[in-house]
């Protein structure tokens, strides 16, 4: 044996060296998970605290649904625009370990700072902001999971990580609750961002490395990487033949416009999205005032839908990774379906039992589609734009969806303020744009194209190859 180890010069070394990136790159998978769910802890507050009395007489927003349903639409609307706007430069020139300090920092002092504000408006400049500090979050996931896996392997991080999303909203509402219930709503505030700061930061300073020089990448990598102008730690490779400054922006940024099937990936996120940002908005509204369940009682029914669908993401990603790709969508179909239908159930039941009953499997169909939607973007996209191409699905995603919980208050507001039928009602026409993008997905159809863009100057031959190469986006 010792022999044989001495036979192969730094042979071992490099076996130890694989051995702990791999083991490295899912300790960096399991960090976004949380760091995720303390995302969506913060985002999900405001469900809960418009439940509140003494929160909404403090700020005047009692009896006002279309008022609290901006909290949250200003939130996304922060959110969708950083997105969108800021994924270019985070990809660009922080990176994922960078980029996410700078946010989760941000996070921190914004969440606690929030119940020291003095009016109404004010508060929703804060949402703005801590939504902007948000955007890049999830474009950041992506990048960090498309170069540290195999696109055989794609669907199990995605859903791992992605399970953040249903353990941050599932933890997060009985969470706040118990806070409310126990303190103030102050207290909450204040609880959020000394969690952001104390878990999350040191988090990422742990776990979330650059790739290190015995990252092994398979030759088809290193050829995209040359192909698309990048050098193996993840920079511009500097010639005159490549773009520099604001010129590597907005090359990123058309390339990941090109993205093949771009448009309808684009409806899936935003009906997805709607379907979230609409549940968790009103949820606990719906089975307090609705359907009557007690305070401690609607904490955990309004959990449940997004605990089990953190099983059901596992199984979505399971799936994804077992299938061709051309099959991908069919996680989608069968999700939207199940979601569609059972959020109907819930509308239509008279039972308060069945109508949570419902919605508790609505969720779990719901988590099964996350993890498809990361893995269609990392398949498509240009490889050395698909963090910006995520941050276009997911800031449009954000931008058009942030108008679901508005929609949904003026709905169960004009429906005589509590009976919530016309606002649930629009959970299940989400699902519904979902199934007819999904068909379209899986019959190979093409959506509509943000276009072909405008030839940009000083691009070197490599980068006008790589373009050439995805122009044939939708």
């Amino acid at each position: 044996m010792r022999r044989m180890a001495f036979g192969r010069p730094g042979g071992l070394d490099q076996e130890l060296t694989d051995v702990r990136s791999r083991a490295g790159r899912w300790y960096g998978v399991l960090t976004f998970t949380l760091v995720v769910a303390i995302s969506y802890v913060d985002r999900v507050n405001m469900s809960v605290l418009i439940t509140d009395d003494a929160f909404l007489d403090r700020f005047g927003l009692a009896g006002d649904r279309v008022a609290q349903g901006a909290l949250m639409t200003v939130f996304l609307l922060g959110y969708g625009l950083a997105a969108f706007v800021l994924t270019p430069v985070y990809e660009t020139l922080l990176g994922v370990r960078r980029g996410l300090l700078v946010s989760v920092a941000a996070w921190a002092v914004l969440t606690f700072v929030s119940p020291w504000i003095g009016s109404l408006f004010l508060l929703l400049a804060v949402r703005c902001l801590l939504g902007a500090a948000e955007g890049p979050l999830f474009s950041l996931k992506t990048m960090y999971v498309k170069n540290r896996f195999a696109d055989a392997e794609l669907g199990r991080p995605n859903a791992v990580s992605s399970m953040g999303v249903s353990l941050g909203t599932a933890v997060g509402m009985p969470l706040v609750t118990l806070l409310i219930v126990h303190s103030d709503w102050a207290t909450s505030f204040h609880a959020l961002g000394a969690l952001n700061a104390v878990l999350g930061i040191p988090l990422v300073l742990l776990f979330i490395r650059p790739p290190g020089a015995g990252h092994r990448r398979s030759g088809r990598n290193r050829a995209q990487e040359r192909t698309a102008g990048r050098g193996p730690d993840g920079g511009p490779i500097a010639s005159a033949e490549h773009p520099r400054g604001p010129g590597i922006l907005l090359s990123t940024l058309v390339r990941a416009l090109r993205t093949p099937r771009l448009g309808w990936i684009l409806l899936i996120e935003i009906a997805t999205l709607a379907f979230l940002w609409g549940t968790a908005s009103w949820l606990p509204s719906y089975l307090l005032q609705a359907r009557h369940f007690s305070a401690t009682q609607t904490g955990w029914l309004a959990a449940l839908p997004f605990t089990v669908s953190l099983g059901s993401g596992l199984l979505g990603g399971l799936f994804i990774d077992r299938v061709p790709q051309r099959r991908l969508p069919l996680v989608l179909v069968v999700g939207s379906a199940g979601a569609g239908a059972c959020a109907a159930l819930a509308v239509s039941a008279s039972s308060a039992a069945v109508a949570a009953a419902a919605l508790i499997l609505a969720g779990g169909f719901w988590g099964l589609q996350g993890p498809a939607i990361p893995t269609l973007v990392q398949r498509h996209a240009p490889a050395d734009s698909v963090g910006s191409a995520y941050g276009v699905v997911n800031g449009v995603g954000n931008l058009v969806s942030a108008f679901m919980p508005t929609l949904m208050g003026t709905a169960i507001a004009m429906d005589g303020g509590h009976g919530f039928t016309a606002g649930l009602s629009l959970l299940v026409v989400t699902q519904l744009i979902t199934l007819v993008s999904a068909v379209a997905l899986l019959s190979g159809r093409r959506g509509p194209q943000a276009g072909a863009g405008r030839p940009l100057p000083g691009r070197g031959a490599a980068v006008r190859s790589a373009e050439r190469t995805t122009s044939t986006a939708l």
